[in-house]
C-alpha cells in the first residue's frame, strides 16, 4: 500500500534538518598550500549552466572559494555512499571550528581517507574525483552569506562537464536518465533512485 493511499490528517512537526531527498555532491577545492580539499554536501541545485550550493560558513570549502573560486562538483553514484560517509566527519579546517569540535576531526588528506582517487581537471586547478560518473568543472562567480549568516550561498558557473560514456545517449549530448542514478541524501540516510515513473513534457530523452 502506498503512503498516499492512506487518508489521514497532517501533524505539525519541527524537524532538526530538512534534507528531504537531495543529491549528494563532492566538492573539490584548492587549499592555500595548493593541496586539494574534498567535502561532501547535499544542498546543490542547477539553473541552466549555474549550480547553486549551500555551504557551512565556517568550512574549508567556503574559505577556499572566497579567494580561489575554482572547484569541481563531483556527483557520486549510490555505490559510493560509504566513501561519502567516510568524508562526513572530516574537516579541512585547522583548528577545527568550535561548532564542529567533538564530532569532526581535522584531516588534510581527504582523498586518501575516503578511499578516493584524484584525477586532473582540464580548466580548473582542483582535481576531479575519479570514479564519480559525472564531474562538473566550475568557477564560483558569487559567494555570499545567507539570511541567517550561518551558511554561504555559492553560485558556480559550469565550465566543462565530464560524463561516463556509458551514461550518454549515443550520438547526443544527453545523459540517459534511465542509466544515471544519483546518490540521494534523504533525512540523513543514503538512497539511489527507484524505477522510472514517467517523464516531463520537456524531456529530450523520452521512452516509450
Amino acid at each position: 500500500m502506498n503512503i498516499t493511499d492512506v487518508a489521514t490528517d497532517h501533524v505539525t512537526i519541527t524537524p532538526s534538518i530538512l534534507y528531504f531527498g537531495t543529491p549528494v555532491v563532492l566538492l573539490s577545492t584548492e587549499n592555500e598550500d595548493g593541496s586539494a580539499n574534498l567535502a561532501p554536501m547535499s544542498s546543490a541545485w542547477a539553473l541552466g549552466q549555474v549550480v547553486v550550493l549551500g555551504l557551512g560558513a565556517e568550512g574549508q570549502t567556503g574559505h577556499n572559494l572566497a579567494v580561489r573560486p575554482d572547484l569541481v562538483i563531483n556527483l557520486p553514484e549510490p555505490g559510493q555512499w560509504a566513501a561519502v560517509e567516510r568524508l562526513a566527519p572530516l574537516t579541512g579546517r585547522n583548528p577545527v571550528p568550535e561548532h564542529k569540535q567533538g564530532a569532526f576531526r581535522f584531516e588534510p588528506g581527504k582523498f586518501a581517507a575516503a578511499g578516493l582517487r584524484a584525477e586532473p581537471s582540464d580548466l580548473v586547478r582542483p582535481p576531479r574525483v575519479a570514479g564519480c560518473p559525472i564531474q562538473l568543472e566550475s568557477r564560483a562567480v558569487r559567494v555570499r552569506p545567507n539570511v541567517s549568516g550561518d551558511f554561504l550561498i555559492v553560485e558556480a558557473r559550469v565550465l566543462r562537464v565530464h560524463a561516463d560514456p556509458r551514461l550518454v545517449v549515443p550520438g547526443t549530448q544527453h545523459i540517459d536518465p534511465a542509466l544515471w542514478s544519483p546518490l540521494i541524501y534523504n533525512f540523513r540516510h543514503y538512497f539511489g533512485l527507484g524505477a522510472e515513473l514517467g517523464h516531463s513534457f520537456r524531456s529530450q530523452t523520452p521512452r516509450r
